[in-house]
């Protein structure tokens, strides 16, 4: 899970782009927060860029950092890491410059990354750097459209080098993406698995034209002015000419209209609006159908035992005020969040997101004391966090910890752009319902049925909208075929990353040997190596001189890139 928003305004004098799209990331912020990138284009064709690890704020200095990136269009990106390391090499957006100077954000998750990089090696030779699918999935589009052998492309071109892209990729997509100097578009893979937006506003500086934005999430659009927007169909383009007018093509059939049903139980704003569903009332159905649940599970006599439903903030707010409603229990806040701490789910290590569970909610004593409880969450994927509430819980003094989740059990790996975990690591996988309640130590513990997750969502959505949903995480059932070995494969990346991540580490500070850009214009940066990855007898100290360190592209956290497009294009 990422989130992409694009943007081209009208007025082709304007620098303004920048300070839009960086407002469009604070929006989208919950999104992604493990890195954060801009690139835009300015007078001449000239690509502007700065990304790096960590959220919207500190990489562009709370916005300081913008006004270095001049331009009237340009993409930007918020990464959940998926395929590839965490590394700020791999923050995007991706700058290709051959052909013409393209620019690509991508959310979702390339399934048959293996394939295309032999393909851009034995047969495109295109030099990839990075371990990111996203970087491959833009050397084939590259690749495609430098096959047009044509000094300027036109639209027809583009839509044409997307087509043969999807054929080459198979997985997940939605993507904005920049031509320097040219426009920019966006396209959407073709079950409509990732979500996409186009929005538009009235131009502020040239009477009669228009302002473009493409975007994850309609909250993005809705707070900038873009009040007309709609989804990107599944197996949709939008090209947007500097100066013209957006042009729509379905570059390849829809092949289903399936978004992924996790953005509706966790990831999306409350106040988001996607594939024409509200997010909020889509919760409001998750609610309604887990009261129900509840009470069959169990029964009568202990429900009507309940003294107060508590939400586990903030995904599922929306979802326990039905259920409390519905069951007649009053509803407490009784967890108070800290809003200046991570997502537990988007960070990184197991330890980590224990020790952030306390860090983010705190229990107010008095809901709990002597209390049976019903704590409501969206979803349970390890267990960590939820063992940690159902003990706060108790702490505080419930005699009683019943657990419900607006979501069933998850046992199956997200394959397209959710690095939720692999399936050993989930707490529901070969486990009963009473294991589970056992491990995460509650009394008991009531999952929403998979069909009336599916209701909830659909009746949210219009009479001729969408009616399923990717919910292979669930069931094992994918929307698209599954290459083989594809798990294996997925299994190695995450154990790379457990080791990496959870491995010994040292560090010291390296003197840089060139020029380095730095948020802090220091001269120096910070190297960390797992200790497994040293060879055997290496002095770790030797190792902080720089004729020693590892080369690496990691800590390049600004560019700026020009190129040499004219005016006239």
């Amino acid at each position: 899970m990422c989130g992409v928003v694009g943007l081209l305004l009208a007025d082709t004098e304007s620098a303004e782009a920048s300070h839009l799209l960086f407002e469009s990331l604070l929006f989208l912020q919950h999104r992604g927060q493990d890195a954060a990138g801009i690139t835009t284009c300015g007078k001449g064709g000239r690509v502007y860029q700065a990304k790096g690890n960590g959220m919207a704020a500190k990489v562009f200095q709370d916005g300081a950092r913008v006004a270095d990136l001049p331009g009237y269009m340009g993409c930007g990106h918020l990464r959940y890491p998926t395929a590839g390391s965490s590394s700020s090499a791999e923050s995007q957006p991706f700058y290709c410059n051959s052909p013409y100077g393209i620019c690509l954000a991508h959310n979702g998750n390339l399934i048959n990354a293996p394939e295309l990089r032999r393909y851009l090696d034995e047969e495109a030779h295109r030099h990839v750097n990075t371990d990111s699918d996203s970087e491959l999935m833009l050397n084939v589009f590259a690749n495609a459209l430098n096959e047009t052998g044509k000094a300027r492309v036109n639209v027809e071109d583009i839509f044409r080098s997307l087509t043969q892209m999807y054929q080459k990729c198979q997985g997940a997509w939605a993507v904005t993406a920049m031509i320097a100097g040219f426009g920019i578009l966006a396209f959407r893979d073709a079950h409509g698995i990732r979500p996409l937006l186009i929005g538009t506003r009235p131009s502020a500086t040239i009477k009669g034209a228009t302002d473009y934005m493409f975007a994850s999430e309609s909250i993005a659009l809705r707070q900038l002015g873009f009040k007309d927007y709609r989804d990107i169909l599944p197996g949709e383009a939008v090209f947007i000419q500097k100066g013209g007018k957006a042009e729509f093509k379905q570059v390849v059939d829809m092949k289903s209209y399936t978004p992924d049903i996790f953005e509706y139980v966790y990831f999306a704003r409350p106040d988001s609006v996607s594939d024409s569903i509200s997010i909020h009332k889509s919760r409001q159905n998750m609610g309604a159908k887990l009261a129900d649940k509840i009470r069959e599970t169990l029964g009568e006599e202990r429900v009507r035992g309940i003294d107060v439903i508590i939400p586990v903030p903030e995904t599922s707010n929306t979802s326990a005020a039905v259920v409390s409603e519905r069951l007649k229990i009053p509803l407490s806040n009784a967890f108070v969040k800290n809003r200046y701490v991570f997502r537990t789910f988007i960070l990184p290590g197991q330890k980590l997101r224990q020790k952030s569970v306390r860090r983010k909610l705190s229990a107010i004593e008095s809901e709990f004391k002597g209390r049976t409880v019903c704590l409501v969450d969206d979803s349970i994927v390890r267990g960590t966090t939820s063992r940690e509430i159902v003990s706060m819980a108790r702490e505080a003094g419930a005699v009683k910890v019943y657990f419900a989740s607006c979501a069933p059990p998850l046992v199956y790996p997200h394959i397209y752009g959710i690095d939720l975990a692999s399936p050993r690591e989930m707490i529901a996988h070969e486990k009963t319902r009473e294991d589970i309640a056992q491990l995460i130590g509650a009394d008991d513990l009531i999952y929403q049925d998979l069909d009336d997750l599916k209701q909830a969502c659909a009746e949210a959505a219009p009479k001729d909208g969408v009616k399923e949903f990717e919910v292979g995480v669930f069931c094992g059932k994918y929307q698209t075929a599954v290459p083989e070995g594809y798990f294996d494969h997925l299994d190695e990346i995450r154990g790379k990353k457990r080791t990496v991540n959870g491995g010994e580490v040292i560090k010291g500070a390296i003197k840089a040997s060139g020029p380095l850009n730095e948020p802090n214009g220091g001269d120096s940066f910070t190297l960390e190596i797992p200790v497994s990855a040293l060879p055997k007898n290496a002095n770790p100290a030797s190792l902080l001189s720089i004729s020693n360190a590892p080369r690496s592209p990691d800590n390049r956290e600004d560019i700026s890139i020009h190129n040499i497009a004219s005016e006239n294009n």
